[in-house]
């Protein structure tokens, strides 16, 4: 005893399918194989990802190493930046003060220069002292090398 049920669309009315299972085309052994390629993929992508999320002790151990020793090497350059500025601003106030101390060798070097009146000198000289100028018969003259200085093994002749 079969009971047919029936549907309407529209101003018809039509006996509904019942459900049936259609059977599904057999497939091919390249499907097949395409299928269990698919599969072992999706297997192994997953099997990637978990290993790639698990870290177990002896690479938190290598990851921390690296972390202090990034750190060790950023804090060291810091470090030897911060030298290097304070070194140079050092060697900046010492060539400030030697030129200083060239600027005011100079200056006295000329007013030392400027203030020696050498005719008061040179009659003090005679007058005071009792000096006389030089002879013709009194000067003597040195030939000289090349070189900048002489040195004397024997006493001068008179």
């Amino acid at each position: 005893m079969s009971k047919t049920t029936y549907y309407i669309n529209g101003n018809t009315v039509r006996p509904l399918e019942e459900a049936v299972p259609q059977r599904k085309p057999e497939r091919t052994r390249r499907e097949l194989e395409e299928v269990r390629r698919k599969k072992n993929r999706r297997k192994a992508a997953r099997r990637n990802r978990e290993r790639a999320l698990s870290m177990n002790r002896a690479f938190v151990t290598f990851l921390t190493g690296c972390v202090a020793a990034s750190a060790f090497v950023a804090v060291s350059l810091i470090q030897i930046r911060s030298n290097v500025t304070q070194q140079m601003k050092e060697v900046a106030a010492l060539e400030s003060q030697v030129a200083d101390m060239k600027a005011d060798n100079d200056a006295r070097y000329k007013e030392i220069t400027s203030s020696t009146d050498l005719n008061a000198i040179k009659d003090a000289a005679i007058n005071r002292l009792g000096m006389k100028n030089a002879t013709q018969d009194q000067i003597v003259y040195y030939s000289v090398d090349n070189s900048n200085y002489m040195d004397q093994y024997n006493d001068i002749p008179e």
